[in-house]
C-alpha cells in the first residue's frame, strides 16, 4: 500500500512542478481555484447518491476550454478539497490521480473531432466514469484484498459495477444538459481576458 502511494506521488509530482514553474498572473490562479472549488463543492450535495456527482463534468469542460495541465490541476485539487467535507484517507491520492487524469486526457483531446461534438463528449464522460472506478478499485484491491486472485479481482470489479455505472450515467446527463453552455461561457471568459491557454501542453 505504501509503495503504491509513493509511486502515485512520483507520477503526479511532475504535473505540480511543471504547473508551479509557470508564470501565472493572479487572475489565472484565481480561476483555477474557483473552478476547482466548484468541482469540489458540487460533489458534497450529491454525496447521498452513490457515485452521482457533477465533479467530473466540471473537470472535463474546464479541461476542454483551458487545456490539459489546467484540467489535471482542477481535477486533483477538487479531490482533496471535497474530501475536507467528505473525509480524507488513503484513497485521496488515488482520487486526485483519477480526476486529474480525467482532466488531463480531456485537455489533450480538446481540439479533436471527438470533443468538438456533443456525442463525443458524452462518450468520453461515459468512459471515464468507468475508468475512475477501475482506478479506485485498484486501490481497494491493494488495501483490502490480501490474496489478489483472479476470482477476487473479478468479484471486486463486479461489485463496483453499479457505482461505476452511476458515475458514468451522471457524467452523460450533466454533459448532455450543460456542457455546451459551460464551454461557451468559459471560452468567452478565456478570450476576453486571454488567460491560461498559453500555459498548457494542449
Amino acid at each position: 500500500m505504501l509503495s503504491s502511494l509513493f509511486l502515485l506521488v512520483i507520477i503526479m509530482l511532475p504535473f505540480y512542478i511543471r504547473f508551479e514553474r509557470k508564470a501565472f498572473v493572479s487572475r489565472e490562479i484565481v480561476l483555477v481555484a474557483v473552478l476547482a472549488a466548484i468541482a469540489a463543492v458540487s460533489r458534497v450535495p450529491f454525496s447521498i447518491l452513490p457515485s452521482v456527482q457533477p465533479t467530473s463534468f466540471v473537470i472535463i469542460v474546464s479541461a476542454i476550454v483551458f487545456g490539459s495541465e489546467t484540467g489535471f490541476m482542477i481535477g486533483a485539487t477538487a479531490a482533496i478539497v471535497s474530501n475536507i467535507f467528505l473525509g480524507q484517507g488513503p484513497w485521496t491520492p488515488w482520487q486526485m490521480f483519477s480526476w486529474g487524469m480525467i482532466g488531463f486526457i480531456a485537455g489533450l483531446l480538446r481540439n479533436t473531432f471527438l470533443m468538438r461534438k456533443l456525442w463525443g463528449r458524452l462518450l468520453y464522460g461515459l468512459f471515464v466514469g468507468f475508468l475512475f472506478g477501475w482506478i479506485m478499485n485498484f486501490w481497494g484491491l491493494l488495501g483490502f484484498i490480501r490474496e489478489a486472485t483472479w476470482e477476487a479481482v473479478i468479484s471486486y470489479y463486479i461489485a463496483s459495477f453499479y457505482f461505476d455505472l452511476s458515475h458514468a450515467i451522471s457524467n452523460v446527463v450533466f454533459l448532455l444538459l450543460f456542457s455546451t453552455s459551460w464551454i461557451t461561457i468559459l471560452t468567452r471568459f478565456k478570450k476576453k481576458y486571454g488567460i491560461l491557454d498559453k500555459h498548457n501542453m494542449a
